[in-house]
């Protein structure tokens, strides 16, 4: 079975402690640096691999030195990457991420090349062929916001495939134009933050069962420490987070969105995948940068034992 991800592609670069930027051109020792495959799509398509899934990446990135590193680390990870595209005009998505010790991670961030991205990346047929198809940040990838690309969904859909979808910006403009994608998802995933701004709803529960309202089957709404909460027409249930000493919550999302993912591809329901996605996250968030300590699916499902 195979898992396509499709949408932000970004490059990180992270380093920690970081307590504050440094005066003048003064230098500040931090314990690691690291570069990783990021964004809703890439991010999301690494781990896939590590938990064993086959994997086809689709997103638009520069033709430039920072594309090619990202092109090596998903290569090495095991995810195909001839879905991306290169553009001469713009670079490759990039964030440098300065953790602070409690975790916390804020960004300089280039958007790039994620802007560019259309439907006609996607090579025919390749959606309907996969057994799931993760819409990774369609709120930067506004070009995949047309009649064409829905129409191509609906077809896999009826074929067979099952399509998530994450969210990469807490902009209220790009929430409020990734809306037009619900109707067309059969899981969404967004954190509490997103799901609060596309609402107007403040509580969570409130707030899925508003995006419920407008179409997917399943809303899965991340809140970080305090766990999930999902929600389908049957009801509402709410997930604990594991306990983890947290170094990094980058790419805890995207881990979390993989583990679901795969416990969807393993006949699993959408509660217990859900589970799936919180053993996923936890691990990522005990290390730095959004491929963290995962290593394969038996070492994830243990934290759930």
């Amino acid at each position: 079975m195979t898992v396509v991800t499709l949408g932000a592609h970004v490059l990180d670069v992270l380093a920690r402690p970081v307590e504050g930027i440094p005066d003048g051109q003064d230098t500040v020792v931090v314990e690691q640096i690291r570069v990783t495959a990021a964004g809703a799509a890439a991010g999301t398509a690494v781990a896939l691999a590590r938990l064993g899934n086959k994997v086809v990446s689709v997103g638009a990135i520069g033709d430039d030195d920072l594309g090619d590193l990202l092109v090596t680390i998903m290569t090495r990870e095991g995810v195909d990457v001839r879905g991306l595209v290169r553009r001469a005009a713009d670079q490759t998505s990039a964030s440098i991420l300065p953790i602070r010790p409690d975790g916390g991670r804020p960004s300089f961030h280039v958007p790039g090349a994620n802007l560019t991205l259309t439907a006609d990346a996607v090579g025919p047929g390749l959606l309907a062929a996969a057994s799931a198809v993760h819409l990774g940040g369609p709120d930067v990838t506004f070009g995949l916001n047309d009649p064409a690309f829905f129409a191509v969904l609906a077809a896999a859909r009826e074929a067979g495939t099952v399509v998530t979808m994450d969210l990469l910006s807490n902009m209220p403009d790009l929430l409020d134009g990734a809306a037009a994608f619900l109707p067309h998802v059969d899981h969404f995933l967004p954190n509490g933050e997103q799901a609060a701004l596309m609402t107007g709803e403040d509580d969570p529960e409130r707030a899925a069962a508003a995006l419920l309202a407008r179409g997917p089957g399943t809303v899965v709404v991340t809140l970080g420490g305090d766990g999930s909460l999902v929600a389908t027409a049957e009801g509402v249930h709410r997930l604990p987070a594991l306990p983890a000493e947290v170094v990094d919550t980058t790419g805890c999302g995207d881990a979390y969105c993989a583990g679901f993912i795969t416990g969807l591809t393993h006949g699993e329901d959408v509660l217990e995948a859900a589970r799936w996605g919180t053993a996923a996250a936890a691990t990522v968030a005990q290390g730095l940068g959004s491929d963290a300590g995962l290593t394969d699916l038996d070492a994830v499902l243990a934290l759930l034992d």
